[in-house]
């Protein structure tokens, strides 16, 4: 049995003590592999693995998936397309007005720092971009302490049902798994409510989708590791949505496993331990479901949660996989973003496509109750 030998302290927010502090472990017991379950510090692990001597991508090609400003320079410099776009300093109201003379109504106001939808909303008019800037003003450090860029990301809205594009790669070679499908929702209109794997799709999308996603791992340089590659769908074919250098949240990589056995968690560590992972799991087939779908429970206000009411029935349903819901007690925030869930609901099925309408079934038997706050 491998066990952990020693805990060491640094400032994970500094990346020369951070290389450092490993450098010094690396001497003293041999590191086999370094990995990152956080978005904010995947660039740090890929410096690391890079500056001892271990598998991993290319830190430089990180740093560009990581940042949605410079995704979408290498996207336009390699004539992928995607939405019109511009970037803006937070506190330059000229430029957000020249912007979004560039960009047009409806557009997408961003961060190009955040995840989990973070601060990502719609305008359709310039009293919401305004407002949207100023929420981000008042953001200026991170989950972890990081301090952010000040600047605001504007891309055109585009229309169309999104999916991602789960993969592995390894010496540039990309493996694509699949696609999985999305619902969006909650008040930003961009809260992810719901998956399905595989996703509903005729062979010529799931092509296009695919061959994008793979024209843009490229185009960014990744040549390790696990992918995925968020989309849309548009009446001009797939446009790039995020580039993210690990393996997707929400769920996703256990619909996979339910219906592929292949285990992207799993594959992210062989991966780094420089090992080829194409036997890892999606061998035997036999008796397994050929979709599953998750579904979130999004809350629609503020309160306190006070109860949950259906879950026992739900959890009783033979297609469930698994039920997952907060306690009575938590604070709820509106769901804006992709951090706010009150539960969710993972199902399977023997259907192709019957995973999805047996997961949004469930949940719509959900109700929630709440109660305010009591003043302190």
């Amino acid at each position: 049995m491998r066990r952990g030998r020693a805990i060491v302290t640094t400032d994970t927010n500094d990346a020369v003590a951070a290389v450092d502090a490993a450098r010094r472990i690396h001497a003293e017991s041999r590191l086999d592999g370094v990995l990152s379950s956080c978005d904010y510090y995947l660039p740090l692990a890929a410096e690391i693995a890079a500056e001892l001597g271990l598998p991993g991508p290319r830190p430089e090609a990180v740093g560009v998936a990581c940042d949605k400003r410079r995704t979408r320079d290498r996207l336009d410099r390699a004539g992928i397309p995607g939405p019109r776009h511009r970037l803006v300093p937070l506190d330059d109201e000229a430029g957000l007005v020249s912007a979004v003379e560039h960009v047009g109504f409806p557009l997408v106001v961003k961060p190009t720092d955040l995840c989990a939808g973070m601060f990502v909303r719609r305008a359709d008019g310039w009293a919401e971009v305004a407002a949207a800037a100023a929420e981000l003003r008042r953001f200026e450090v991170n989950a972890r302490g990081q301090w952010r860029e000040p600047v605001v990301l504007l891309e055109e809205y585009l229309v169309g049902p999104e999916f991602s594009v789960e993969s592995w790669v390894r010496g540039g070679e990309i493996h694509t798994v699949g696609v999985t499908d999305k619902s969006l929702g909650g008040a930003s209109g961009f809260v992810e409510t719901g998956h399905m794997f595989p996703a509903r799709l005729d062979a010529a999308d799931r092509a296009g989708l695919v061959s994008s996603a793979e024209s843009a791992i490229r185009a960014v340089g990744l040549d390790h590791g696990v992918v995925h590659t968020e989309l849309r769908l548009t009446g001009a074919g797939p446009r790039i949505i995020e580039i993210n250098p690990r393996p997707a949240g929400n769920q996703i990589t256990e619909l996979i496993r339910h219906v592929e056995g292949i285990d992207l968690p799993r594959v992210a560590v062989e991966l780094a331990l420089g090992r080829d992972p194409s036997t890892a799991g999606g061998d035997d087939t036999g008796g397994r479901p050929r979709s599953a779908a998750v579904q979130m429970l999004v809350p629609d206000r503020v309160g306190v949660l006070d109860r949950i009411d259906g879950a026992s029935g739900v959890a009783a349903h033979p297609a469930i996989a698994a039920v997952d819901f907060k306690q009575p007690g938590h604070r709820v925030t509106v769901g804006a973003d992709n951090n706010s869930y009150l539960g969710s609901v993972l199902v399977t099925s023997d259907e192709p496509t019957g995973a999805r309408p047996i997961a949004e079934q469930l949940m719509a038997t959900i109700s929630v109750g709440y109660r305010e706050e009591s003043a302190p």
